[in-house]
């Protein structure tokens, strides 16, 4: 199943199915150890409603309330080797390097509501960087206790001649307005998601394909519940959390993004979230 927030309430949809829930507190909606179960159970008491299909293409919104959005880093082999490269001129190198092997992961504060775009809306980049590529992540929805109870797709926007300057400007080059998109939707399953899911990513300048690539969850280096686990130690998130779990896909060094390119990330089972590229 998978469950939407939109301009005029919460969609759930199931084998094809629309149905608009009763609820209107996407927190409480949300926040629910039992997430799959009571969705079978109120759908049972739904009616199907065709016309919530149209405007799903239209009116959906991110994901997100109350929430808030971390991110995981170097969690593949490419994302180590590219964080590697674009640091070494400032010796940070090694840093990338020692924490993929390391127990612990990298964990970083992304964004805030406020902050993360839905489909259809504009990313940003930098008007202080000329390196900014998109990376396109499998994210776990988590309730408040830590338990995954749901999956979406997420954009974690990156200047990366910023963060290779110097790693203390990470902040910098990951959190700044728009620099997060979240959505469609949450693939809400009863097991966890197959370990052979595709992440993909096409990118758009003027009509032309100018990066497209896709790569498997398996090549992941960390289990999906070993970085939710690293996430609650000492931090309490109240209405539940997004984090993004890293990118195994990063473009070629030459390639930065352009105001008004479109980028599309999909991954099986949970659709495609498209943005346009902006600038303030």
């Amino acid at each position: 199943m998978r469950i939407f927030r939109t301009t005029q309430g919460i969609v759930i949809e199931s084998d094809g199915q629309f149905f608009l829930s009763a609820s209107s507190n996407w927190d409480s909606f949300l926040n629910r150890e039992d997430l799959f179960q009571a969705l079978k159970t109120e759908i049972q008491s739904l009616s199907p409603n065709g016309d919530l299909a149209t405007l799903l293409s239209k009116e959906t919104l991110a994901p997100i309330v109350s929430q808030e959005v971390w991110a995981s880093g170097v969690t593949y082999l490419r994302s180590r080797e590219a964080r590697m490269e674009e640091s070494k001129d400032a010796g940070g190198g090694d840093f990338y390097a020692k924490v993929y092997d390391a127990e612990r992961p990298e964990l970083f504060f992304k964004a805030t509501a406020a902050r993360t775009v839905g489909p259809g809306a504009q990313v940003l980049i930098r008007r202080d960087s000329k390196w900014n590529v998109p990376e396109p992540e499998l994210t776990l929805c988590m309730s408040s206790s830590g338990k995954i109870i749901g999956y979406t797709i997420g954009n974690d926007m990156s200047s990366r001649d910023i963060e290779g300057e110097n790693p203390l400007y990470l902040p910098q080059a990951k959190s700044y307005d728009a620099s997060a998109a979240l959505g469609p939707g949450v693939l809400v399953t009863e097991e966890p998601i197959s370990p052979e899911t595709v992440i993909s990513i096409q990118i758009k300048r003027a009509g032309q394909v100018v990066f497209e690539n896709s790569i498997q969850i398996n090549r992941m280096k960390r289990q999906l519940p070993e970085l939710a686990s690293w996430l609650f130690r000492e931090t309490s998130f109240p209405h539940g959390v997004f984090l993004m779990t890293g990118t195994g896909i990063v473009p070629p060094n030459e390639f930065t993004l352009a105001v008004g390119d479109e980028v599309c990330i999909s991954i099986e089972g949970i659709g495609e979230l498209v943005n346009v590229v902006g600038m303030r």
